[in-house]
């Protein structure tokens, strides 16, 4: 007689870690990850506001290393340890070279790229403990494509890819996975308030989802299953990879 089917959730018995959990792609995703049976601690720099059982919450600024290690030590002390690491936080940035100075240089790299290594470097020590170890961070199409007045942020995202992959063939012998998502145009607060900023709101909103060969924006919720989708003990062939969530955008040239 064969034996019975494993039905346990997948993320049963295993504790994730997300940023930027307060909203958007973050919290979608931290929702995912706990209705497939993961333990999962919200992470933000703001959490006042409060995040919705059952998820625990617990507040951040990923450009602050004091505060990055303390809140690292106690996740892995409160939950039991720390299996999955989601690098979600970021931030956006708008205009050429000549728009930006050194400053918004220095802040949105501080936040995408090095809050990355801060995380990342803080779970290693309880990520070597696990079985079933996995980073992912959000990157973006931008890294892919060339966007217009997006080059602080396209920079930002550029290295995102390339640490993923730098991360993977440095940690793939100690056990632990490290992948990256790549959205295209999602509908997240960000964009919402790009939209309400821009002239027309409605025509930018337009433009913004024809330029996917889906005709919508990325949903939450569709990056949040992909993300799931790498993090889990399910996809242990699966590292290096930048997985697109693009509506087509990086790969599908639609006829004119």
């Amino acid at each position: 007689m064969s034996e019975a089917p494993d039905v346990r959730p997948e993320f049963d018995g295993l504790v994730a870690v997300v940023t930027g959990a307060a909203s958007g792609i973050g919290l979608a995703t931290a929702l995912e990850l706990a209705r497939r049976g993961a333990t999962v601690a919200a992470v933000d720099r703001n959490v006042a506001a409060g995040v919705p059982q059952p998820l625990h919450a617990y507040e951040c600024d990923v450009t602050d290393s004091a505060a990055v290690a303390s809140v690292v030590e106690r996740i892995g002390r409160e939950l039991g340890g720390l299996d999955v690491l989601v690098n979600n936080a970021g931030i956006g940035a708008q205009g050429t070279v000549a728009e930006n100075d050194d400053q918004e240089w220095l802040r949105v790299l501080d936040v995408n790229v090095v809050g990355i290594a801060r995380m990342s470097a803080a779970a290693l020590p309880h990520l070597r403990r696990s079985s079933a170890a996995a980073i992912v961070n959000t990157c973006s199409v931008a890294a892919l494509v060339g966007l217009p007045r997006r080059a602080v942020y396209s920079a930002s995202k550029g290295a995102v890819l390339a640490l993923t992959r730098a991360m993977a063939a440095d940690h793939v012998r100690e056990g632990i996975r490290v992948n990256c998502v790549t959205p295209g145009t999602a509908n997240t607060p960000w964009v919402q308030r790009l939209l309400a900023s821009a002239e027309d709101p409605e025509g930018e909103l337009a433009r913004l989802s024809a330029r996917q060969p889906t005709g919508r924006l990325v949903e939450s919720d569709d990056v949040a299953n992909a993300i799931a989708y790498l993090a889990s003990p399910r996809s242990g062939a699966v590292t290096g990879t930048a997985l697109a969530v693009d509506g087509g955008m990086s790969g599908v040239q639609l006829p004119s």
